[in-house]
């Protein structure tokens, strides 16, 4: 008698767990509604960044303005350089080694900004970002070399 209660009771656990673990159609249905929904707020969301990735990014007008623009200013360092150059070599100026040392430092900093406004036009990315960084440069630059021919001394 034990033994055919015990299997009884076995065989009604197995069977009761076999029929509520399985889902009925309705409950799959509701599964797959809810799914369906949250892969359109991932589709949504993926729209929205590309989106927020095209502002980012320059458009052709504004970014041939500004290459216009920053290789005018580069080239306009470079004349600059030149004089200064020019000036140090003169007969009966002397310079010391501080300001032959910083008007190369310029001269390297303003062949990286050339370099920097060509590796740009090969690889747009953050726009904003890189024309911040790229402006701050170009003015540290002219404010360096305005800086070199001041003579703070009195």
């Amino acid at each position: 008698m034990n033994k055919s209660i015990f299997i009884l009771a076995l065989t009604t656990f197995l069977a009761g767990n076999v029929f509520t673990s399985c889902k009925s159609n309705t409950d799959k249905e509701e599964d797959a509604i809810e799914n369906v929904q949250e892969a359109k707020e991932n589709l949504e969301n993926v729209t929205e960044d590309i989106n927020n990735d095209a502002i980012t990014k320059a458009n052709d007008a504004e970014w041939q303005t500004y290459k216009a623009d920053a290789n005018k200013t580069i080239a306009e360092n470079e004349v600059r350089i030149v004089a200064l150059k020019k000036a140090m070599n003169k007969a009966g100026t002397t310079f010391d080694e501080t300001y032959k040392k910083n008007i190369e430092v310029l001269e390297e900093r303003n062949e990286a900004l050339k370099t920097k406004i060509s590796n740009y036009e090969n690889n747009q990315t953050d726009w904003a970002s890189f024309k911040r960084e790229f402006s701050s440069d170009m003015t540290e630059i002219g404010d360096a070399l305005r800086d070199l021919t001041v003579n703070n001394k009195k």
